[in-house]
């Protein structure tokens, strides 16, 4: 039987803060276990929160961003719940008048663009952390750090929009992109800041009703994501298909064996008996201080894409890449403002900047390559005085020492030769020394012309100016 493979995505982010969001502790990533902690965040008794003002800013921000409608009054509630990492055994969570409701995002896969519908944003506080002593299936035993309890979250739902892994996946993407751009988290998923849960069901192709959910927990990276939807889109369709049925349940993601694992039955919203937090008033929010954040949001990915097709004749697919994350997208602005050619400072981007971020341990913010010294070698190039092989050499020392490429070049003797004098010698020796390579040019074999630029090319170890080597072996041919 043919299934449609319904997803919903509940993604929660950890918001750049300095202190959590009902007390002062500090929200730093790897400090000391059960250090960044006071009687507030580990639910003392006698202890009363103070809502942090700027998670409110930073909620309503990320609410416009993703197109939401933000509503003028909210409130907190507990979430009940009995767990080890949640020392108050509640969560202070927002249920039914979350901070915004009724967004979107579009995404774009496969060349064709979707909308996908985002349910609500709310606020709420972070867990603590256990560390189990084996796999969260089998453990002997667990030890919890609390410094993670109370760190200030936006939970973001969509809708049971997506259909597919990859859906899921370029949806993560651009919510990432969005939420780098307004500034509000760092979308750090092996420190946490980024955690994606999936409910995945299946129905038969054309039928309305939405089938039994699992809910996927445990994906730290966008791969995860998409081998674990996959492995439990299988799974579940070959449950159907055997006749059984899909239980209602909670999953977890082995990356290792690349297979989900039933954790627990999966818990009905009304079990953990939501009520009002009656320590923290609700939340009246100023439509003028919306409005105000509303004009100050920065350009973001979809309008940024657009601008550099329409401003630097980029195409969609390299737009696409440069606007995927801002630091990216504020580098390749740089660049371009320092005076370098739009395509060409998008080559090197994609290329080679890209494929030593890829393969080392440093950001683009932290790399020695800064904007300033690339537009200073796609400068070089455009005048002439080295050429593209060249060009490579100088980057690999400008990455490896974080010199510019006009020092590199004078230190090491690189400019390229543009001088006929100086390479007609060469090129008349080169032709002398390859009679076979001669006679197919001369026969109409345009290919045997690349070998002899090459052999010029080594001779003056890349230095000499291509296109004056190319013109000069045609004229002595």
């Amino acid at each position: 039987m043919s299934y449609e493979v319904v997803i919903g995505l509940e993604v929660h982010t950890e918001l750049k803060t300095e202190s959590k969001i009902f007390c002062g502790c500090s929200t730093k990533f790897g400090s000391e276990q059960n250090t960044n902690v006071c009687p507030v965040c580990l639910g003392l008794p006698g202890v009363l929160p103070v809502l942090n003002e700027k998670v409110v800013d930073f909620a309503v921000r990320t609410g416009l961003a993703l197109n939401c409608q933000i509503l003028p009054f909210s409130k907190f509630d507990r979430k009940n719940y009995y767990y080890p990492d949640l020392p108050k055994n509640f969560q202070t969570s927002q249920s039914d008048l979350p901070i915004a409701v009724n967004g979107y995002l579009d995404i774009e896969v496969n060349g064709e663009t979707k909308r996908i519908g985002i349910t609500r944003v709310h606020m709420e506080e972070d867990a603590g952390k256990l560390v189990h002593a084996g796999t969260i299936a089998r453990s002997d035993y667990a030890l919890v750090d609390y410094n993670r309890t109370g760190v200030p979250l936006l939970e973001i739902v969509s809708e049971p929009d997506i259909r597919s892994a990859e859906e899921a996946k370029a949806y993560l993407e651009k919510l990432k992109a969005i939420l780098q751009y307004i500034d509000v988290s760092d979308c750090k998923m092996e420190e946490g800041s980024l955690r994606c849960d999936a409910n995945i069901s299946l129905r038969p192709m054309g039928a309305t009703q939405l089938g039994t959910k699992a809910e996927l927990k445990n994906m730290n990276s966008f791969r995860s994501v998409q081998r674990g939807i996959e492995y439990e889109v299988e799974r579940q369709a070959e449950v159907l298909d055997e006749g059984g049925r899909v239980i209602q349940e909670t999953r977890s993601w082995d990356d290792g064996k690349g297979i989900t694992i039933s954790m627990r039955s999966k818990e009905q919203a009304h079990d953990y008996r939501f009520f009002p937090e009656p320590d923290l008033v609700p939340i009246v929010v100023d439509p003028a201080r919306v409005e105000e954040i509303r004009t100050n949001l920065p350009e973001l990915p979809d309008a940024r894409k657009i601008r550099l097709v329409n401003s630097h004749g980029l195409s969609s697919y390299d737009a696409e890449v440069l606007t995927a994350s801002r630091a990216m997208a504020d580098y390749f602005d740089q660049v371009v403002k320092l005076g370098a050619d739009a395509k060409a400072a998008a080559n090197w981007l994609m290329g080679d900047l890209s494929k030593h971020l890829n393969a080392g341990e440093t950001t683009i913010d932290e790399c020695l390559v800064t904007p300033e010294r690339l537009a200073g070698l796609l400068a070089l190039l455009d005048k002439g005085t080295i050429s593209s092989k060249i060009a490579k050499t100088v980057f690999e020392e400008m990455w490896a020492s974080g010199k510019t490429a006009e020092t590199i070049v004078q230190e090491k003797g690189l400019v390229q030769i543009s001088d006929e004098g100086a390479i007609i010698a060469v090129v008349e020796a080169v032709i002398a020394a390859s009679p076979q390579s001669v006679a197919d040019y001369q026969a109409g074999k345009e290919r045997a012309i690349g070998f002899l630029v090459g052999q010029v090319m080594k001779q003056t170890k890349g230095r000499a100016n291509p296109e004056l080597v190319n013109k000069l072996l045609r004229e002595r041919m």
